[in-house]
C-alpha cells in the first residue's frame, strides 16, 4: 500500500504539464498545437523562446527530483528510484493533458538529481558538450543517456545503472522520428549555442 501511494503521487507530479501551463498562462498558446506538438522543453524553446524553454525545462527537472525525494521527505521505507520512474511515466503520459506529454529527458534528469547529484552533474555537462558539438537536442539527449550508463557502471551504482538504462530506452523510443530526421538531415538544429 505504501508503494502504491508514492507511485500515485509521483505519477501525478510527473503529469503536471509545465509546457502547457507556461504556454497558456504566459503566452496564451497551447504548445500542443505548435511545433512538434510536444509538451517538453525542446518544443517550448522552439515555439516560445529561451525564457519559456528554460522555465519549462527547470520545472520538468524539479518534478522528477521532487518525486524521487518524496520517500526522504516523508520518511518512507520505499526505494526512491522506483518512485521516480513513475514521475517519468507521468511526464510522458500525463493524466492532466490527455496522456500526451513530453519525451521525459528533463524529468529523467530530475530523478537522477534526486538520487545521485554527481551523476546528474556529469549528465548535464555531457548534454551541453554534445549539444554544442552537434546542435541536435534529440541526439544530445540520447547520447547523454549512454554516458550516464557508463558513469554509473564506473561508480558501481548498479541500481542507478538499471534506472538510467530504462530512461535511455524510453528516450530513444520517444525519439524514433527524430532519429529518422537526423539520418535524413532534416532534424532542426538549435541556433542559440
Amino acid at each position: 500500500m505504501e508503494y502504491a501511494l508514492y507511485i500515485i503521487l509521483a505519477y501525478l507530479l510527473g503529469s503536471i504539464p509545465s509546457g502547457l501551463i507556461v504556454g497558456k498562462l504566459g503566452y496564451g498558446i497551447d504548445i500542443r498545437e505548435h511545433g512538434s506538438g510536444n509538451l517538453g522543453g525542446t518544443n517550448t524553446f522552439r515555439v516560445l523562446g529561451k525564457k519559456a524553454g528554460f522555465i519549462v525545462t527547470i520545472a520538468d527537472i524539479l518534478k522528477g527530483t521532487l518525486a524521487a525525494a518524496l520517500p526522504y521527505f516523508l520518511g518512507a521505507d520505499v526505494i526512491a528510484l522506483i518512485v521516480g520512474i513513475f514521475a517519468v511515466v507521468g511526464h510522458m503520459y500525463p493524466v492532466f493533458a490527455r496522456f500526451k506529454g513530453g519525451k521525459a529527458v528533463a524529468t529523467s534528469g530530475g530523478v537522477i538529481l534526486g538520487v545521485n547529484p554527481l551523476v546528474f552533474l556529469i549528465l548535464i555537462l555531457s548534454f551541453f558538450i554534445i549539444l554544442y558539438l552537434s546542435k541536435y537536442v534529440s541526439l544530445s539527449s540520447m547520447l547523454t543517456g549512454i554516458v550516464g550508463i557508463i558513469a554509473t557502471v564506473i561508480f558501481k551504482d548498479y541500481g542507478l545503472t538499471v534506472l538510467i538504462s530504462l530512461f535511455t530506452l524510453f528516450v530513444i523510443y520517444r525519439h524514433r522520428s527524430n532519429i529518422k530526421r537526423i539520418m535524413n538531415k532534416t532534424e532542426p538544429k538549435i541556433t542559440w549555442m
